[in-house]
């Protein structure tokens, strides 16, 4: 009982620590959700500076030639910004979601050791309750062979007397 109290504590701290890395799993998974949209945000921006440069040069406005010029420029500043830690957001997602998946393992391994060990002592229970049952059995059939023993060597004995 004493081995499945342990494992039962076993199992609790691996199960906080699934959590925790189920949590930190979603915060960096969060993150890179965001990352993504800035990303999108910054290709919607250089892709509506090429349209305004492709519309400035049929129309001969140079400002806006400028101005789609500078979004441009300006997008892939953004985007060369943003890149390396788009890279690092995902690697940290990977990260994170090994270990999760490493401490879901963890904790089901002990459950599964949990399960063994009940099934263990049921079946220890088991064997010392049918030795329970049977010692009491071979004690009242003793202690009848003995009443009859008793009563026959009783009954042999007042003839003689």
């Amino acid at each position: 009982m004493a081995k499945v109290r342990a494992l039962r504590r076993l199992w609790r701290v691996l199960e906080i620590q699934e959590e925790q890395a189920k949590t930190a799993l979603e915060s960096a998974v969060a993150e890179l959700r965001l990352l993504e949209r800035r990303v999108d945000a910054t290709t919607e921006r250089i892709r509506s500076g090429r349209q305004l440069v492709v519309v400035s040069v049929q129309c001969g406005d140079m400002a806006d030639r400028w101005a789609g010029l500078l979004e441009v420029r300006t997008g892939i500043e953004h985007f060369t910004f943003l890149r390396p830690y788009f890279v690092e957001a995902n690697s940290v997602v990977s990260a994170r979601r090994e270990e999760y998946l490493a401490k879901r393992v963890d904790r089901r391994q002990a459950e599964i050791l949990i399960e063994e060990a009940e099934k263990r002592e049921a079946v220890l229970l088991g064997r010392n309750n049918q030795q329970g049952l049977d010692e009491w059995y071979l004690n009242r059939l003793h202690g009848r062979i003995a009443d009859e023993g008793e009563r026959r060597s009783s009954e042999c004995a007042e003839p003689d007397a």
